[in-house]
């Protein structure tokens, strides 16, 4: 337990985008240091499986119905994990997608798809669990960035221009906020190996073209992201807030 020294033993931890990848990861890691584990999605199924096997461990962890691009579902989850665990201490807004697309061939349903849920969805998750927050006086928000946020990547002008909004929503968040107690950071990882990078990573050429652009030498791993947001959760970085802790090895250094 508390691999990491985080202290988040006994509070609870709120992660969306659980199902897979590496929402899923973050939940099994951030267990381990003994918080107790609200996960969230569109799939029910994949995160009682993720449940089952943290209870294996002997973690806590409960499953619980997101849409994120719908303000209800929202609102309604966050009141249904407040009943759960009594009181959110941090929140991971870990859910969000990309889509690669020549912008000439992006439509609107691509857009709106795509900002519902990588930005409006991230405010709103904001907006739910500060509720609690604002009123105790103290909580944690990490909003889950990208490198993408930073630098341009070709075919993302929607997964870019949606991660940058993110970064300004962390910063505006911050000020607003932290006055009151609750800081609000944003983790922004290079590609990570999950299964659903796998298909691109796992093709020479691609990876190839990503590592000449990392001086690390190699893609992120999902405890290299886990690392950042235990930090950002943790005590230690109670005077960080408003800023974007990039994981990328390098990239946007150059």
């Amino acid at each position: 337990m508390e691999r990491f020294g985080s202290g988040l033993q006994g509070k609870t931890v709120v992660i969306t985008g659980a199902s897979k990848g590496i929402g899923y990861g973050l939940a099994k890691i951030i267990a381990n240091e003994g918080a107790r584990i609200a996960v969230a999605a569109r799939s029910i199924e994949a995160l009682e499986s993720l449940a089952s096997e943290i209870a294996k461990d002997g973690g806590i962890c409960k499953p619980f119905l997101l849409d994120l691009r719908d303000v209800k579902s929202i609102t309604s989850c966050f009141e249904r994990i407040v009943e759960e665990f009594g009181e959110i201490d941090v929140l991971v807004n870990n859910a969000g997608m990309g889509n690669p697309i020549p912008a000439e061939k992006i439509t609107e349903n691509d857009w709106d798809w795509m900002m519902d849920l990588n930005l409006k969805g991230t405010f709103f998750c904001c907006q739910a669990a500060a509720q609690g927050m604002l009123k105790r006086g103290k909580g944690r928000i990490i909003n889950m960035s990208s490198q993408a946020s930073v630098v341009a990547i070709p075919n993302e002008a929607v997964y870019c221009a949606s991660k940058g909004a993110v970064n300004m929503l962390t910063k505006t968040l911050a000020i607003e906020w932290s006055p009151r107690g609750v800081t609000v950071n944003a983790v922004g990882p290079t590609f990570v190996k999950t299964p659903g990078t796998a298909e691109r990573l796992d093709d020479p050429e691609f990876l190839a073209g990503v590592l000449a652009n990392i001086p690390r030498g190699r893609v992120a791993t999902i405890e290299d992201v886990a690392s950042a947001v235990l930090y950002l959760a943790s005590d230690a970085a109670d005077m960080v807030t408003g800023t974007l802790l990039l994981v990328d090895g390098g990239w946007t250094a150059q």
